[in-house]
């Protein structure tokens, strides 16, 4: 008697974005940076809701909440927390420290994304046009990348948010921000270029008479699309620092609109009396800095393994 096998199923297959978001959600330490990353992203877009919901804005005085017998110092414990105060209040100014806080992330966060997405335009764009075209255009991009590389960005920036008078601050620091981010992803959009644009593929679209436009936009961008992904992830907490740090230094955002580098400046005359007021907005800083951080490098890991080794 022969017995007749029925014919084994067929795996179903995976393709490598279904692969990364299963990994992303085996790990512990990406689960809670997407929170964390999650909680300022929603405290930034909803900062008008939750600040009047906390009853104060950023800019309104409580003198009732600070003593002027100790020199404007916060009444209560633990900088003035209380029901009507929920993360205490500014020493002097009697300021509520929750509505600058949530505000200081609205403005922090959009001078980050949006500086990011200038970078990532600019360098992907640079970054493909070097490696496919090559030649004339590859030397020229190649040699523009190298100089803005080498140029004291940090001095520039300060020098140009010191000279700068009646402009809007926040534009101008995207703008001077992201003029200096894009030849990282440019190089890194480049290399994955170089190594995509003599695949089979491509060079069957070439063939088949597809123009260069359709092979940039329809063949090779899917292919650095993981890498660009993981990248810009890594790149957001260094402009949130950047913003932060030019605040700190007092060419960033003017008062009275709020920024965490600019609290954490002012907090730095009343560390030893009001601790708190230090804390909040560093702990802030370094929470988004930190989760932004390990969920880029989660995402390196799995979309760009070969990036991370090197």
């Amino acid at each position: 008697m022969t017995t007749t096998l029925a014919p084994a199923a067929a795996p179903t297959g995976r393709g490598p974005w279904q692969l990364a978001r299963a990994e992303l959600r085996r790990r512990t330490s990406v689960k809670i940076s997407f929170a964390v990353v999650a909680l300022f992203v929603v405290m930034a877009a909803a900062a008008p809701l939750l600040s009047r919901l906390g009853g104060w804005s950023p800019e309104e005085f409580d003198k009732t909440a600070v003593d002027p017998y100790l020199g404007g110092q916060p009444l209560g414990t633990l900088g003035g927390i209380s029901a009507d105060h929920w993360l205490g209040v500014e020493p002097v100014t009697g300021r509520d420290l929750f509505a600058r806080i949530v505000h200081g992330a609205q403005v922090s966060l959009l001078i980050a994304f949006a500086a990011t997405a200038i970078v990532v335009v600019a360098g992907t764009a640079a970054g493909i046009a070097a490696g496919y075209f090559g030649g004339r255009t590859d030397a020229v991009l190649s040699r523009l990348m190298d100089l803005t590389m080498s140029f004291p960005s940090l001095i520039f920036m300060i020098a140009m948010m010191s000279v700068a008078k009646d402009v809007n601050r926040i534009a101008l620091m995207t703008a001077v921000i992201g003029l200096f981010g894009w030849p990282g992803i440019a190089r890194v959009v480049r290399g994955q270029t170089l190594s995509l644009k003599h695949r089979e593929y491509v060079d069957a679209a070439r063939v088949n008479g597809s123009g260069s436009w359709r092979i940039l936009t329809r063949d090779i961008l899917p292919g650095v699309a993981g890498p660009v992904i993981a990248y810009t992830t890594l790149i957001i907490p260094g402009m949130i620092a950047t913003e932060a740090a030019l605040s700190y230094l007092g060419v960033g955002v003017r008062p009275p609109t709020p920024s965490w580098g600019q609290m954490i400046a002012e907090s730095v005359a009343f560390y030893d009396t009001d601790p708190m007021y230090f804390v909040i907005p560093s702990a802030c800083l370094f929470l988004t800095v930190l989760a932004f951080t390990l969920l880029g490098d989660a995402l390196r890991d799995i979309l760009d393994p070969r990036g991370s080794r090197s």
